[in-house]
């Protein structure tokens, strides 16, 4: 019988663990749905904030879905897919990441059902996919453009974009006040947008309504040196020079060594060292430029040479800040001071130095090059100017994508009730799984309006009543009223969103859910070698000292035997 026997393969290592079937699919929906949960909550303008404590010490509050989702460090693999959705959202349009993070919970949920009950994961992913693409072409149809307005009017759609996208933050009291200057700041920028041209500083201290706009660049004084204060802190037009090169006396390396032959010969090497540098502060005063930063240190000969010229200067300027100061000015940066031209010197109308808060901050406006802005936040508590910034962001990229795309939908769930209410009707039209599984699809969009609701303290069930109703009457801009309840026009009543937000919202979360539902089987590694190492020596190391105790311990019977003997 010995022939008949078949010798077991071995295909994974040893400690392998391996998952699969359709428990695997359903624990990994679970873990998912786990994740929803934890930002389900902080939805619209009346969602709740989360505050994150990290092993650090870091204290984080916030209600912005893809800041929640990276600090929450998760380890599942399968809702980590979640975490990447979440960061691509914020990436490419900068706000709805609780919204994706939802909408991909909810595809999941919904497939759930259909999971247990035996349907083909590949059936559903194939519905998926259909019901998403009918989605976004009646999205495109939905859509208003803004393009063609006159620039007043363009200004007062942008605040409203901005306006919606602030509604739901920590700022949401204040954030007409903030709309303006977020749409002011992108309106100042080139027609490329570039939002490295917008510079975001926080400042500690004072109320909200100090934040303040600048047109042009901005950032905090600099460390400096004895001669500073002597220097001028106000010019018109003056030439700006940007360097990298350091503008200070260095102290020999300990190794270094000079021989001489001649005691004199020492004054002329002292003097050399001098002329080196004077040398670049001459050439620099040459060049004619009455504002000097460098990225490298400006020591206090320097400084105390420029404030007897009326020159300013600062020195380890920040990287961003010079390169900003670059763009805007037109200056080019330099690592050496010979040969300086016209052309690599920058300019603006008016450099200043002001004091916000207990900081001083250096101001460069009426830049000809190339425009940008800078947003200085104003705020109590560190927390909250940090998520003051987040949410200012969020808005600015709002703003930029409304401008390159120039097309708005009504929010507050109005879109998805009406894609809802289209996708049913579209059901009914077709046989087979294919009708459940986009109704399923189409039933998951209404978690918006619904969690809008929910969170703002009010019945969801009869909220989404309310809104089915309308919606099949005619109503398309029906959506959530959160100021007073029930429902009402959210065109109307200025709750607009671009459109990339929901075309990308809803595109990444059906992708996240095909990509979830695509997956039958976890394969986990075994820990490596130098883990089940590190265990033997412990207990090792544990056998060893208690036999060096036992030896002691006979030590000392031996010492009390002796002295026993010795006393008789």
């Amino acid at each position: 019988m010995s022939y008949m026997m078949q010798p077991s393969i071995i295909l994974l290592k040893e400690g392998t663990d391996t998952s699969q079937g359709k428990a695997q699919l359903i624990s990994n929906i679970n873990a998912c749905c786990a994740v929803v949960d934890c930002v389900r909550t902080t939805l619209g303008p009346r969602g709740m904030d989360k505050l994150v404590h990290d092993d650090k010490g870091k204290v984080t509050i916030s209600n912005d879905g893809a800041t929640i989702m990276k600090l929450l460090e998760i380890v599942h693999p399968a809702a980590q897919s979640l975490v990447e959705i979440a960061k691509s959202q914020d990436s490419e349009v900068g706000d709805g990441t609780t919204s994706v993070v939802l909408l991909a919970g909810e595809f999941l949920k919904e497939a759930k059902s259909f999971v247990e009950e035996g349907v083909h994961p590949q059936t559903i992913i194939k519905s998926y996919r259909v019901a998403a693409s009918l989605a976004a072409k009646k999205l495109k149809e939905l859509e208003i453009s803004i393009e063609g307005k006159d620039p007043e009017e363009r200004r007062a759609l942008l605040i409203k974009c901005a306006m919606t996208s602030l509604n739901s933050k920590l700022i949401h009291s204040k954030s007409e006040f903030f709309g303006r200057i977020v749409v002011d700041a992108v309106l100042s920028l080139d027609q490329d947008l570039n939002l490295s041209m917008i510079g975001i500083k926080k400042v500690p201290g004072g109320a909200m309504e100090d934040s303040l706009l600048v047109q042009g660049v901005a950032f905090k004084k600099t460390f400096s040196y004895a001669g500073f204060e002597q220097q001028p802190k106000m010019f018109h037009q003056p030439k700006i020079i940007l360097l990298n090169i350091e503008l200070e006396l260095k102290s020999e390396k300990e190794n270094a060594e000079i021989r001489l032959t001649d005691p004199s010969e020492y004054q002329a090497i002292v003097d050399a060292e001098w002329n080196i540098i004077y040398d670049k502060l001459d050439k620099i005063v040459a060049s004619g430029a009455k504002i000097v930063l460098s990225r490298l240190a400006i020591g206090d000969l320097a400084t105390q040479y420029f404030a007897d010229r009326d020159i300013f200067c600062a020195g380890r300027v920040a990287e961003e800040d010079l390169a900003r100061v670059s763009k805007a000015t037109g200056g080019a940066v330099q690592t050496t001071v010979n040969n300086i031209i016209p052309a690599v010197l920058g300019s603006c109308d008016l450099f200043e130095e002001r004091q916000i808060g207990a900081d001083r901050y250096n101001f460069f406006t009426g830049c000809s090059n190339a425009k940008s802005a800078t947003i200085v936040l104003r705020g109590g508590g560190e927390q909250f100017i940090d998520e003051a910034e987040r949410s200012v962001h969020d808005a600015v990229m709002i703003v930029r994508r409304a401008l390159k795309y120039t097309a708005i939908v009504p929010g507050g769930g109005a879109v998805e009730m009406e894609l809802s209410r289209s996708l049913r009707e579209h059901a009914r039209t077709i046989q087979g799984k294919q009708q459940l599984l986009i109704a399923a699809f189409a039933k998951a969009l209404e978690v918006i309006p619904r969690q809008l609701a929910d969170n703002a303290g009010y019945d969801s069930t009869d909220v989404l009543n309310k809104l089915r109703h309308s919606h099949a009457s005619g109503g398309k801009y029906s959506g959530v009223d959160i100021i007073n309840g029930g429902i009402c026009n959210t065109y109307e009543t200025f709750v607009w969103e671009p459109t990339i937000v929901k075309l990308n919202a809803i595109s990444s979360a059906a992708e996240a859910a095909c990509l979830v539902l695509s997956v039958d089987e976890t394969i986990r590694g075994p820990k490596s070698q130098s883990q089940d190492d590190q265990t033997p020596m412990g207990r090792g190391m544990g056998r060893g000292m208690g036999m060096g105790r036992g030896g002691m311990g006979g030590r000392g019977r031996g010492l009390r035997a002796l002295r026993g003997r010795g006393g008789r």
